[in-house]
C-alpha cells in the first residue's frame, strides 16, 4: 500500500501537469476595426462563474426551447470548473425564497459585509437591437413572472454560493479574492447587462467581468429593429457588450486555461 507520502507526491505531480497544460485565456474585445483578440493569464482560484436568470421556467416558450442545451452544456462546464477551483455563484433571480434554508444562500449571508466603491461614471449607447416588446419570438406569449427557482438541470454544489443581489455577489468576491467574473445566462440585452449583479453594475464596480457568449441568448424577436434572424440579433448585444463593457470567452477557452 503506498504510504500517506507517496500519494500526496503524486496528487501534488497530477496538479503541478494540469497546471503546465492550462494555457492563457483566449479573450475576445471589439473595436472601430472589428474584433480584437487577447490573451490573460487565469487563476482559478481567483476566479468565479456567475449564472444569471438561469431559471426552471420562463414566460417566453422560445426563451425556454433555447435555454434548453444552454443548460446541457453548462453543467459538465461547470463541474470541471468546480473542480479546479473556480467559485460558482448562482443568482437566479426572484428566487430566493425558494433556497432560503439552503447551504449556499445561508453561506452568502454568513460572509462578513464589504462594501462596493463609489461606481465609475461607464456610458454606452443604445443596445442595437429593439427589445421593447419584451423581445419574445413565440406569438402569444404573455409577460408574467414563470419561474420558481434555478432550472433543475444545473447542480448547486456543497461550496456554491446563491444571492440575486449585486452587493452579496461583491461580498463573495471580496471575501474569495475574486478578481476575475465570468458571466453566463440569460438574457444578454436584458439581465445580463442590467441585474445589480450582472455586467453594468460589476464594471462600474472595478470588477473584471467576462461574458461566457456561448452559454448566453437574448431576448430578440427578428420581427423589430435591425430585422435579423434571432441569433445575429443575439450576436449583435454580444458585440455590443464587447466595445462598450467587457471582453467574451468561450467556455471551451477557459476549460483550456483552467488546464481541462
Amino acid at each position: 500500500m503506498p504510504s500517506a507520502f507517496a500519494a500526496s507526491r503524486s496528487t501534488s505531480r497530477r496538479a503541478f501537469l494540469a497546471n503546465m497544460a492550462a494555457a492563457p485565456l483566449l479573450l475576445r474585445r471589439r473595436t472601430d476595426s472589428g474584433p480584437d483578440e487577447f490573451t490573460e493569464p487565469v487563476d482559478p482560484r481567483r476566479s468565479a462563474i456567475i449564472l444569471c436568470d438561469v431559471w426552471d421556467k420562463h414566460w417566453c416558450r422560445g426563451a425556454n426551447e433555447r435555454l434548453a442545451p444552454i443548460v446541457a452544456r453548462a453543467e459538465p462546464f461547470l463541474v470541471k470548473a468546480r473542480v479546479k477551483g473556480v467559485t460558482i455563484i448562482h443568482a437566479p433571480s426572484d428566487t430566493m425564497d425558494f433556497y432560503k434554508d439552503a447551504p449556499g444562500r445561508r453561506a452568502v449571508l454568513d460572509l462578513p459585509a464589504a462594501k462596493p466603491p463609489a461606481p465609475k461614471d461607464i456610458t454606452a449607447p443604445p443596445l442595437p437591437i429593439d427589445d421593447s416588446d419584451g423581445g419574445c419570438d413565440t406569438p402569444g406569449d404573455q409577460q408574467h413572472k414563470a419561474w420558481t427557482r434555478q432550472h433543475p438541470g444545473i447542480t448547486i454544489f456543497p461550496g456554491d454560493f446563491i444571492t440575486d443581489k449585486g452587493d452579496e455577489v461583491y461580498r463573495v468576491l471580496t471575501a474569495r479574492r475574486i478578481d476575475k467574473l465570468f458571466i453566463m445566462g440569460v438574457h444578454t440585452n436584458m439581465c445580463i447587462l442590467n441585474r445589480t449583479f450582472a455586467i453594468r453594475q460589476m464594471t462600474k464596480w472595478g470588477v473584471h467581468c467576462v461574458l461566457l457568449r456561448d452559454l448566453t441568448d437574448a431576448m430578440y424577436d427578428p420581427k423589430d429593429r435591425p430585422y435579423v434572424s434571432h441569433a445575429r440579433g443575439t450576436e449583435l448585444v454580444i458585440e455590443h457588450i464587447e466595445r462598450y463593457w467587457c471582453p467574451s470567452t468561450t467556455s471551451g477557452a477557459l476549460l483550456k486555461a483552467l488546464g481541462r
